[in-house]
């Protein structure tokens, strides 16, 4: 027998008794939790539109019938308008892994140019309009270049630009308030947006409220069909890796910020249809609220996840609570501390559902 042979006679005499079984792996057994995590991973959109659905069960049996009164109804609508269009530019920078924390002070600067350029100073309605956007476009593209070229914190710069266009509302304004009348009287255009179509039992809708859809379903289609949203997802999820693939980042982000700055100049000219006036007081804390809105909407403040269906959700959700609480009979100060509990828990459903990719 000669070497080879004798090798192999000796390895099979080893392997006698040997274990003869393939291996394998054991399987983790997949719970009911582990498959809702799977699930809401896969569509995180899901959440928003489970809590709203809560919100409303609880406050049919809570608030009675006066909630699902049409006219209740339709003014949840009409008071999330604003937050919604406000939400809808935060959710553009939020996508970056950015933040804007000047939305609201730009949209109340857009509404007191438009407003004083018209009433004031007796510009044509037309040119006063349009200078109001040119404002807002201008203000957003400042933040845009700032975060984008110099490379500053997004959050140190609109928290700075934040002020700076806060002191030039008040300069522009003289702290002055233009009157509802003088606004109808001179510029009718700007009170365009508080137009109403008026439905039965008491139920009506603002032509700001569908500005707000309009504007939802084009950044939709933006973010969804064009090379550019593709842009804006991949900015936000790892800017590196964009870059080397030849994304040109820098001019996404200047154009992710100077485009929700276009926006708030639209939630100026909503802003004066609501309220009828032009207001240096003007809601300029509303971006808080667009915040809550996108995060209890389900768009990671890490960026690169999320969508605008549930931003408009969780501005559904903040109208639905707030109004829902008030009709119960709860104190201002107990909505609030119900808003910032909705807040700590949507950042935590969004970091466990994160944690399914690790």
């Amino acid at each position: 027998m000669d070497e080879d042979a004798r090798g192999s006679t000796l390895a099979e005499s080893g392997l006698q008794g040997a274990d003869q079984s393939v291996a394998s792996f054991e399987e983790e057994a997949v719970t009911l939790i582990k498959r809702l995590q799977h699930f809401l991973h896969e569509f995180p959109t899901a959440v928003p539109f489970i809590v709203l659905i809560i919100g409303i069960l609880i406050f049919s049996f809570t608030a009675g019938g006066k909630f699902f009164a049409p006219f209740n109804l339709s003014l949840v609508l009409q008071q999330v308008t604003i937050i919604g269009i406000l939400g809808i530019a935060q959710t553009l920078v939020i996508l970056t892994a950015g933040i804007d924390l000047s939305v609201g002070a730009i949209m109340v600067l857009s509404s007191i140019i438009m407003g004083r350029l018209a009433v004031v100073w007796g510009w044509p309605p037309e040119i006063a309009f349009l200078l109001g956007f040119v404002a807002g476009i201008a203000c957003g593209f400042i933040n845009g270049v700032l975060v984008a070229v110099i490379k500053l914190p997004p959050f140190i710069v609109t928290l700075g630009t934040w002020s700076i266009f806060g002191s030039m509302v008040i300069y522009v304004s003289h702290s002055e308030t233009i009157r509802a009348q003088d606004i109808d009287q001179m510029a009718p255009i700007l009170h365009w947006t508080g137009n109403r179509i008026i439905f039965g039992h008491g139920a009506l809708i603002t032509y700001g409220s569908i500005l707000m859809i309009v504007i939802a379903i084009a950044c939709w289609y933006i973010l969804n069909r064009t090379a550019f949203g593709r842009h804006v997802y991949a900015t936000g999820d790892d800017p590196e890796a964009a870059r080397l693939t030849g994304i040109n980042t820098g001019a996404t982000l200047v154009g992710v910020y100077t485009l929700a700055g276009f926006i708030c100049a639209i939630a100026a000219w909503v802003l004066i249809g609501r309220i009828g006036a032009a207001s240096p007081l003007g809601n300029q804390t509303a971006n808080l609220d667009a915040i809550t809105a996108v995060v209890i909407g389900g768009t990671s403040l890490f960026g690169g996840r999320g969508s605008l269906v549930g931003t408009l959700v969780g501005a559904l959700i903040v109208g639905v609570f707030r109004n829902g609480l008030a009709l119960s009979g709860v104190e201002v100060l107990w909505q609030e501390f119900a808003v910032g509990i909705l807040i700590i828990i949507a950042v935590t459903i969004d970091q466990w559902i994160r944690k399914i990719s690790v």
